[in-house]
């Protein structure tokens, strides 16, 4: 029961002014850069000006459901990108400090970062890729950079706590946490502030997803050893927080 008391504890708000006094915001500390250099090839993929097939909201958010079992159809690298922008692409920056995107994000912090296993993606080599929205601030393309090779069915199962459905989809879209860019901000309360702006991100992606006549399921499940080994990330300063998958539903 104190563990649970715990947990419910920090979903509340406590002496928020107090502790934003003590951000490094608040003592001038410049704060972290919008994005992680390049490290890969750098691939722009295809203009998506004209793939959204459901235009109507009313008839997105009717038929919005997790699917979670995927066709053998490939996704165009239009597609793609309409998913990685509509989840983190830069509309604007302010400065130095902060971006405006396609969600919203406590303060505009943003802390998220976006891997891709490319599976079945029409002109795109399958691999690991890492998605760089700031090479294209308020423009409507997206750059991806490859960043390894595609981890077996087997090995995106493990990463996935063994949902095995999930391999078969033609992109997996991962989310890591670069958590000092929140903290800069809201120092221990930027815990609470990022797992929101996950819902924000992941609401957005089962939209788009739709409006593509796309199926796509968000997953909490994970394994939080082998994502993070698998991406090549230290557990600390960059983590893996949440899974989508996507791809042309059997549903």
């Amino acid at each position: 029961m104190s563990q649970m008391n715990e947990n419910r504890h920090f979903m509340q708000c406590p002496s928020f002014k107090e502790r934003m006094a003590e951000s490094d915001q608040s003592k001038g500390i410049t704060p972290p850069p919008f994005g992680k250099p390049a490290v890969g090839e750098l691939i722009q993929l295809p203009a998506f000006d004209n793939v959204v097939t459901i235009p109507s909201y009313v008839d997105l958010l009717d038929i919005r459901r997790s699917r979670r079992a995927y066709s053998d159809t490939p996704m165009t690298g239009a597609q793609l990108a309409f998913i990685l922008w509509s989840t983190q692409g830069i509309q604007n920056f302010r400065g130095d400090v902060s971006t405006f995107r396609t969600v919203p994000s406590g303060g505009a912090r943003h802390p998220f970062e976006t891997y891709i296993t490319v599976k079945h993606v029409s002109g795109v080599a399958p691999g690991l890729y890492h998605y760089r929205p700031t090479e294209h601030i308020g423009e409507k393309y997206c750059t991806i950079e490859r960043v390894g090779d595609l981890p077996s069915d087997e090995k995106i199962s493990e990463m996935l706590a063994g949902q095995t459905w999930a391999s078969k989809a033609p992109v997996v879209l991962f989310h890591t946490c670069i958590p000092y860019k929140a903290e800069w901000r809201y120092v221990s309360l930027a815990h609470r502030v990022m797992l929101i702006d996950l819902g924000h991100l992941g609401q957005n992606a089962m939209l788009s997803a739709a409006a593509l006549g796309l199926g796509s399921c968000c997953m909490a499940a994970y394994d939080q050893k082998t994502c993070d080994a698998i991406l090549g990330l230290n557990g600390i300063d960059e983590y893996t927080v949440y899974a989508i998958s996507v791809g042309a539903s059997k549903e």
